[in-house]
């Protein structure tokens, strides 16, 4: 079936996001062929689309999910805001826990879809959301589902049978490298394992702030942080940590140069190909750009603002 033609449902719409060619390198390395998945394609506008429905659903074929029971989670941002859509078109109550400090744009869209917010200290970041979920989910057991979004193995799963079976079919199997930023650390995980066991050769860059205070939202700084229980570093040929304001640089360059309007992590994605390209200068690389920039209009990525640094762990 087409996409958009005569589907049933808002859900049925996550995944199959278009692979776009990214000229912002030709010039310097002519030989480098660089593709980026579009995840702002997906309904809810994020990547986090794929990982929240497949969540869901395990959630409701193990009997977990139940209509008495509200979603709940620790988020940043697009987790959330694909729980909140996904909950709504599933008729699901839905609570989120979010740091305070996280784009207004966020904010306003989970609000938007009718889920609830409870805020934790924005100085303790990704990490202090995390504890207070798992406090309020210990007060309260049979109140909440709790997907778990750093733990469950159905987020990576999401990406194993969806990410990087697309990747493969829309390169014709022609990809060398792959990366990808690490945040709940599913994206990389499930589409660099699939990838792998396709061919070993594949070679897998993932990408962290590089300290604990950054202005890359929606990634963490392992190092400094809680690993989230799905990472697995044995998948990651390299692991970079990318520095805040060259990735808003490069955010900004694909925008003005090629229409793509990006978010933080994006461009930290942008930041490794760049350095990767120095190094192969040659091969098909494919990246993930997770969201669009629309949603962090208020951050200063796109403004005259500085970089509002955060810290991701304790």
């Amino acid at each position: 079936m087409a996409r958009g033609v005569g589907v049933p449902g808002i859900t049925r719409l996550v995944g199959n996001t278009p692979l776009l060619r990214v000229r912002l390198f030709d010039r310097e390395f002519p030989q480098l062929e660089v593709y980026a998945k579009a995840e702002w394609f997906n309904p809810g506008g994020s990547v986090k689309d794929r990982a929240a429905l497949s969540m869901i659903e395990d959630g409701e074929r193990r009997g977990a999910l139940t209509r008495d029971k509200t979603i709940v989670d620790s988020t940043s941002g697009n987790t959330g805001i694909a729980y909140a859509l996904i909950g709504s078109a599933k008729g699901y109550r839905v609570k989120l826990v979010m740091p305070g400090n996280v784009s207004a744009e966020r904010k306003a869209l989970v609000t938007a879809y009718g889920a609830g917010i409870v805020y934790s200290d924005a100085g303790e970041g990704s990490d202090g959301a995390i504890r207070m979920v798992r406090d309020m989910v210990a007060a309260s057991p049979d109140e909440y589902f709790y997907p778990d979004q750093y733990s469950n193995p159905a987020n990576p799963r999401a990406h194993y049978e969806g990410t990087a079976v697309e990747i493969l079919e829309q390169t014709n199997g022609r990809i060398t490298h792959f990366v990808a930023g690490l945040g709940t650390t599913g994206t990389f995980v499930g589409t660099s394992r699939r990838l792998k066991e396709h061919d070993a050769s594949i070679r897998t860059i993932a990408v962290e702030p590089e300290d604990a205070f950054h202005g890359l939202e929606g990634l963490k700084h392992l190092p400094t942080a809680i690993v989230p229980r799905i990472w697995d570093e044995s998948l990651a040929d390299e692991v970079w940590g990318c520095p805040t304001e060259p990735a808003y640089d490069l955010a900004r360059s694909v925008a003005r140069t090629e229409g793509l309007l990006v978010g933080h992590s994006s461009g930290a994605a942008l930041w490794a190909v760049r350095r990767l390209a120095e190094t192969i200068r040659e091969g098909v690389v494919v990246t993930v750009f997770p969201d669009s920039g629309d949603r962090y209009l208020s951050t200063g990525l796109y403004g005259s603002a500085p970089p509002r640094l955060r810290r991701t762990s304790p």
